[in-house]
């Protein structure tokens, strides 16, 4: 870690909650502040301060990336991780908490670089931090189902397919996915149905800023993948594909 950027957690920033807020709703598709299991957002903060962070830049102050991560108790193959990738984890983490049970994983939900600090490298040194925070817990790996960068130009090409996608040198097409990679992330699998966001058609169309006259599926600005409308039904359904990314901690 530079000395130009300090890693605080919610142990050191008691406002850490509203002050990442202010930095990532503005980055995400409205409709990516729908998923029902993001309700207990708040609950991050309360039970893991430790594993929320902020890289505070060295001159003023300002935060220049937030991270969010939950401790869990999975302890399996990295092939097994579950279609259902980030409400999934979320849940488990919540789940293990509540038996008690010792973790051993820690998994990435939310990485987000502020705009000012765009294109300096500032996100791999976010990756960086979250996994130095993984490595102080005593955890085993990171896992991390990644929201690729530029997937969203491409929403109905599979995301299987859109993983066989490389640079001339190799690595992977998404720059996320490449960040990951070059600190050291094996890219294990997509996970087709990490989120699950529903709405009333009058919902999707505030969210998605269009309207959708018939039932049918929409590519919508942001989304990965089409969102499904059923007018007869008067419900929109979007199923948000992300991929595995497993890093190792010891």
């Amino acid at each position: 870690m530079s000395a130009d950027y300090q890693l605080l957690t919610g142990q050191d920033l008691p406002d850490l909650m509203a002050r990442q807020t202010e930095i990532s709703s503005p980055a995400w598709p409205e409709f990516m502040l729908q998923d029902p299991v993001s309700e207990h957002w708040p609950e991050l903060y309360e039970f893991y301060p430790a594993f929320q962070f902020a890289l505070a830049d060295g001159e003023n102050g300002a935060l220049a990336a937030i991270g969010n991560s939950v401790p869990m108790a999975w302890d399996g193959d990295a092939s097994a991780l579950p279609e259902e990738g980030w409400d999934w984890a979320f849940e488990e983490a919540l789940r293990d908490r509540a038996k008690g049970l010792d973790p051993t994983t820690q998994c990435g939900l939310q990485i987000v670089v502020a705009p000012d600090y765009r294109g300096r490298g500032v996100s791999a040194r976010a990756v960086a931090a979250m996994k130095r925070i993984g490595q102080r817990a005593g955890l085993r790996r990171l896992i991390v189902p990644a929201r690729p960068t530029r997937k969203a130009s491409h929403p109905l090409v599979p995301m299987a397919r859109y993983l066989t996608w490389k640079t001339d040198a190799g690595l992977p097409f998404d720059p996320w996915l490449r960040v990951h990679v070059c600190l050291g992330g094996r890219i294990v699998k997509p996970c087709e149905q990490s989120m699950r966001i529903t709405g009333t058609v009058a919902e999707w169309e505030r969210w998605a800023g269009m309207e959708f006259p018939e039932s049918g599926s929409y590519v919508v600005p942001g989304a990965l993948a089409p969102v499904e409308i059923d007018t007869a039904r008067d419900t929109g359904t979007y199923v948000e594909p992300n991929v595995w990314v497993c890093h190792e901690l010891r």
